[in-house]
């Protein structure tokens, strides 16, 4: 039997020991170790969460006029006067991915450096450059993204805001299965260390999509769950396999 967490902080397991328990996004207030006390295997597929620089005002227009990947909101945002807020390295690439989009782009360095070769770039696609630190996000009267004020004070009128955020995989309700976890480059983000089909050096957990590849799309997502659940199950059949072997330890059925 196969039980999945719902999105509730009270869901409790069933008493028996069941085979798998798949802990989804909201595991929040789960005990993952628990959890495996109480189950054969366990699948983690928590996903994870986008950490925004903490400037004022951009939180409230996350996923709609706040936006972090040009294949996933390209079309929506096209055409648009795009800022790009820097909060690293990774942030020069998405401008010039973002450019393919507009060809009015900003880039708000806060606080980053920039090379002379990417400044040339920069140059060479029209991209402007602004160095002054971004104290906040400024909204019109209809609640509207609209400018980005800079610590001067001056405002500069920007209708989308993309970000390369912190990506770090959801961890709450899991401490105590002690799961290694792993960084990307340029402090990018964190997500758990895996293996072939999300095994993990915990015996007994798997960790599959986001919460381990912390850059895939859905697809890979939903791939990466479905090889972890057959590999889980093939585990399963051969200690199930090697159980009743054990029972009759002379090679005879029961």
């Amino acid at each position: 039997m196969a039980v999945t967490a719902s999105p509730y902080a009270s869901d409790a397991l069933p008493e028996a020991t069941v085979d798998v328990v798949v802990i989804g996004g909201g595991a929040a207030g789960l005990n993952g170790a628990l959890m495996l006390a109480r189950s054969r295997r366990i699948l983690v597929a928590t996903g994870l969460t986008d950490v925004l620089p903490e400037v004022p005002g951009l939180a409230e227009h996350w996923g709609r006029s706040v936006v972090h990947c040009p294949y996933c909101h390209g079309w929506e945002v096209r055409d648009k006067p795009i800022g790009i807020l820097a909060t690293g390295p990774a942030s020069t690439g998405h401008a010039l991915l973002f450019r393919q989009l507009t060809e009015d782009l900003t880039y708000f360095t806060h606080g980053t450096c920039l090379d002379e070769d990417t400044r040339a770039r920069f140059t060479a696609r029209g991209i402007r450059i602004i160095e002054t630190a971004v104290k906040e996000v400024v909204n019109d009267e209809d609640g509207a993204l609209a400018w980005v004020r800079l610590a001067g004070g001056q405002v500069v009128a920007r209708r989308i805001l993309a970000v390369a955020t912190q990506m770090q995989a959801r961890a709450q309700g899991l401490e105590g299965l002690r799961l290694p976890t792993r960084d990307l480059p340029d402090n990018m983000g964190s997500g758990f260390a895996t293996g072939m089909a999300g095994t993990t050096e915990v015996p007994g957990v798997w960790v599959a999509g986001n919460a381990t590849d912390l850059t895939a799309q859905l697809g890979a997502a939903a791939a990466a769950g479905a090889l972890a659940g057959a590999h889980i199950n093939s585990a399963l059949a051969t200690a199930d396999a090697d159980a009743a072997r054990h029972a009759a330890p002379d090679g005879t059925r029961p």
